[in-house]
């Protein structure tokens, strides 16, 4: 009887919570399913079928596709490399009274509009910002707005902090006597590090990088300011086909088609990180 009055409660106390995501994550994913089978109407939307036409209209927007797939794991590699050094400089260097103002200026980009930010290195690497700098000191014909560079740039910048703070925790919370014990069995600090401390940090990589990578699927903003519509995402796909063109149905193929890729990609690398049975033995070192 206890078993069932604690599964009863249990059952009671997730009820809102599976209510709630059902109502805004699975029903719509459903909605726009169902689109994705169906026909364009006249004057645009959806009209009621059941056809694969969409689905096999997919290459219209393969470079889409291929830019999204190539820049957003570039990105979040970037992101990484950049992100992992600093988070690491903090947790594990600064003293406390530093760090709390050092993590506040990594978030200081966030109070600031994100569109705002993104005007701003739209002049950064525009014809009067860095080209002219270089053009000043004798290195001519540079070009970076409105390319794959000024996309990528774009991108650290603006999901660097959220790289960050995933990684930053997970060091924090390495327990000092690993390292202290690593390093009374005569290992160096680089073999201590990637055998303690980089294992023992994977989940707030895995979750930084995951994080990243979901958004920047996503992203339309970037591609379409410091792409100049020539550096298309699915995202800038999507906000054409539905806001503009109107054709819901293969917006939504277009879309359910991004859900399948992101699935696919974001299971294969959880399932690489994390491998069954992978355990760190530091008697090992």
């Amino acid at each position: 009887m206890a078993k069932k009055s604690s599964s009863y409660v249990t059952t009671l106390l997730l009820a809102p919570m599976a209510i709630w995501m059902t109502a805004l994550l699975i029903l719509p994913i459903l909605v726009v399913l169902v689109y994705s089978f169906g026909e364009l109407a006249e004057m645009g939307g959806y009209k009621p079928a059941f056809t694969l036409a969409q689905y096999a209209n997919l290459p219209a927007r393969l470079t889409a596709f291929k830019n999204t797939l190539v820049l957003a794991p570039a990105g979040t590699l970037a992101a990484f490399l950049i992100a992992y050094p600093l988070a690491y400089y903090l947790a594990r260097t600064v003293e406390p009274r530093r760090r709390m103002i050092l993590l506040t200026l990594v978030i200081v980009p966030f109070w600031t509009s994100f569109l705002i930010r993104t005007y701003a290195w739209m002049f950064i690497l525009g014809g009067r910002g860095i080209p002219a700098l270089l053009e000043f000191i004798g290195i001519e014909g540079v070009r970076l707005l409105n390319t794959p560079t000024a996309v990528l740039i774009g991108i650290v910048y603006g999901y660097l902090p959220l790289m960050v703070f995933p990684i930053f925790v997970s060091l924090e919370k390495v327990d000092e006597s690993l390292l202290e014990a690593s390093n009374d069995l005569g290992a160096s600090p680089v073999r201590t590090f990637l055998q303690v401390t980089l294992p023992l940090s994977l989940p707030g990589v895995a979750t930084a990088c995951m994080i990243v990578f979901i958004l920047l699927m996503g992203e339309f903003l970037i591609p379409a300011l410091l792409g100049g519509g020539k550096v298309f995402f699915i995202g800038n796909a999507l906000v054409d086909l539905f806001l503009q063109s109107r054709n819901w149905p293969f917006g939504s193929a277009v879309a359910i088609t991004l859900v399948v890729v992101m699935l696919v990609i974001v299971s294969l690398y959880m399932r690489m990180i994390f491998k069954p049975g992978k355990t760190q033995d530091v008697s090992m070192i």
